[in-house]
């Protein structure tokens, strides 16, 4: 499935968060790419309340990842500090590539060669004007 969307707010991103979370099965990796302030974070909280979690879903940036229970384990990443994947897997996160059980997502995944290319889902962010959003979503 591929599809784009344009969203002109933050509720929309998180709508298409939402509505993807629908389609993503358990083991499945997803790369949200985009530039800093696209919305990748909104965009991964849709997908938290569309697997009915009702944590408060934050950047895991200093973290590199939390994970939260729903219908099933969301794994929420961020590999901005991470250059490969050895490092991935020596700060102990290469459970989640794939996950063994859960949706691992991921932002920043072109950080670390290849992650991009195993992902069973890429979501493509791009600013446009006026604070809209072209959102390319591409389900394997």
């Amino acid at each position: 499935m591929d599809k784009t969307i344009i969203a002109r707010t933050a509720a929309e991103m998180e709508e298409i968060g939402v509505e993807l979370a629908e389609d993503l099965r358990e083991g499945a990796l997803v790369s949200l790419v985009g530039p800093l302030g696209s919305g990748k974070t909104t965009l991964c909280k849709g997908i938290a309340k569309g697997l009915l979690i009702t944590d408060v879903v934050v950047s895991p940036s200093y973290l590199l990842a939390r994970t939260y229970q729903g219908r099933t384990l969301l794994h929420h990443i961020d590999a901005y500090r991470i250059s490969s994947l050895e490092e991935f897997a020596e700060v102990g996160l290469d459970d989640y590539l794939p996950p063994e059980t859960g949706i691992s997502v991921v932002e920043w995944p072109e950080r670390i060669d290849g992650l991009v290319e195993i992902s069973d889902c890429i979501v493509r962010i791009e600013l446009l004007d006026e604070g809209n959003r072209r959102v390319d979503v591409s389900l394997r």
